[in-house]
């Protein structure tokens, strides 16, 4: 594995040191500045290992932690575009707040339900098939501790009373546009699962891009261009979802609690299964399965 490891460096590092040279020699391009599509791949499968080997205690707490990041961008998202008239600048300062609880997700290496749902797979695929009753533990606490985190935080931005009027009718806002697929029954719960297919594979490739990125800069850039698009999309992203409508059960009668889990969050959530999983982790898996580097590529032969 040591071998493995040390043959990819030494094929990064010439990748990086390759340039054109001038007629004297000299360098005249620089190096590469971001990760190839393989690497990324690679880093899915590896994170996705590495979230398994930590102890459960510390996957929930991180869940927890990712939970709160979601109200926490759906605070912010909500902050930012009241009173704003224009149609492009409310989505794209809504977009921006949102994208600020992303951020602090992927860099602080929490635990998110829907980013989860990209670096499992990669792991598995990579590994050719293996399932564990681990991995489905993980994935259902990773939920439930998203949930439970996202409610925290709710509760105590309701105690602390910072809030202004004007922010909650904006939340009402925001939650009627959430949950205006109930108005079509069956149907609307297959159009929140569609819904849901292309807010994970928007996420998806927010990792895709924040793992590309070798800066900090271009980490934050990766998460909030696929963000603002699911969030000006009205695209159904559970996890996003948790953080309002954990706003929503505190602060107004409108909807049931019931109503937000099985009308919104559960078609959200298979779908977002599928968008992550498949449209991201299997697709990408696939097409540069030759070129996977590390063990977890190797095992697959």
């Amino acid at each position: 594995m040591a071998r493995e490891e040390e043959n990819m460096q030494d094929k990064e590092n010439k990748e990086n040191k390759e340039t054109d040279t001038t007629i004297n020699g000299q360098v005249d391009q620089p190096g590469r500045q971001f990760y190839i599509p393989s690497q990324i791949v690679d880093e899915f499968g590896e994170k996705g290992r590495d979230h398994l080997n930590k102890r459960f205690r510390a996957q929930f707490l991180l869940a927890l932690t990712a939970g709160s990041f979601m109200t926490f961008g759906a605070v912010f998202s909500i902050l930012l575009a009241v009173g704003i008239e224009s149609k492009g600048l409310y989505h794209l300062l809504s977009g921006i707040g949102f994208a600020s609880g992303y951020a602090m997700v992927f860099i602080s290496g929490s635990v998110l339900f829907t980013e989860i749902n990209v670096l499992l797979p990669s792991y598995l695929f990579n590994k050719g098939g293996l399932m564990k009753r681990t991995i489905y533990k993980f994935w259902a606490s990773a939920y439930v501790g998203n949930i439970l985190g996202a409610f925290l935080v709710g509760i105590l931005i309701q105690l602390s009373a910072s809030l202004s009027p004007s922010f909650y009718n904006e939340l009402s806002m925001y939650l009627d546009h959430k949950m205006k697929f109930m108005e079509d029954g069956v149907l609307g719960w297959f159009e929140i699962l569609i819904s849901g297919i292309l807010a994970n594979w928007l996420i998806g490739m927010a990792a895709f891009l924040t793992t590309a990125a070798r800066d900090i800069t271009g980490k934050f850039l990766g998460t909030m261009l696929p963000v603002i698009l699911f969030v000006a999309g009205n695209f159904q992203h559970s996890a996003a979802n948790m953080g309002y409508f954990s706003m929503g059960i505190l602060s107004t009668d409108k909807y049931q609690w019931y109503e937000y889990i099985f009308f919104n969050l559960v078609p959200a959530s298979i779908g977002n299964l599928i968008g992550g999983g498949i449209l991201v982790s299997l697709l990408f898996s696939y097409a540069y399965k030759e070129d996977i580097q590390t063990s977890l590529g190797r095992t697959n032969g």
